[in-house]
């Protein structure tokens, strides 16, 4: 993936290694906020642990073609999206998503989720996108309604996180549901 100007203030970058210490702070200071929602973000206790995770990122999307970006606003790491691993065969990925503190409720991740979907439906020509969101996860589960994904079900204790078991919100959408869309 290449650098993708979204809007003036919004761009999508692959994460790479230089990344990691802009990665890491943003998690140290997001902490109690996103590990209300993220298994790992107590695991992430030094900036090896954030560069760990970009150098798989970087090997998944040379295997596989997944690929994981961060968020940039006005130059600064705000959050990170990404495709989960791709089914060639059925044509569909799941995207995964999350903003730093500060970043929310502008609609920052609405748009990288809306150019996400796009890259994969008309570009990629998959036939399927998903979302899985914890169910008590408002702001998350805002997003893929925003975008006219249909609640398909829960999968109950889907996840287990620092607080107990949590059920995942299961959104799809269709190539030719975001064609009718757009």
């Amino acid at each position: 993936m290449f650098n993708y100007v979204i809007d003036e203030e919004l761009m999508l970058k692959p994460l790479m290694p230089e990344h990691a210490r802009h990665m890491f702070t943003l998690v140290e200071h997001s902490r109690d906020r996103l590990r209300q929602w993220l298994p790992w973000v107590d695991a992430v206790t030094e900036q090896a642990h954030t560069l760990d995770f970009i150098k798989n990122a970087i090997k998944q999307s040379t295997e596989n073609g997944a690929f994981t970006a961060g968020l940039w606003v006005r130059g600064e790491l705000a959050g990170v999206i990404g495709y989960h691993q791709i089914d060639w065969h059925n044509r569909s990925v799941g995207i995964g998503y999350w903003l730093g503190e500060g970043f929310e409720g502008k609609g920052y991740m609405t748009s990288a989720c809306r150019v996400l979907v796009d890259y994969a439906l008309l570009e990629m020509e998959l036939q399927r996108v998903e979302i899985r969101c914890a169910t008590g996860n408002v702001s998350s589960r805002a997003i893929p309604e925003r975008l006219g994904f249909v609640l398909e079900g829960v999968i109950r204790q889907a996840e287990k996180l620092p607080d107990g078991y949590v059920n995942h919100a299961v959104y799809g959408l269709l190539r030719s549901e975001w064609q009718l869309l757009g």
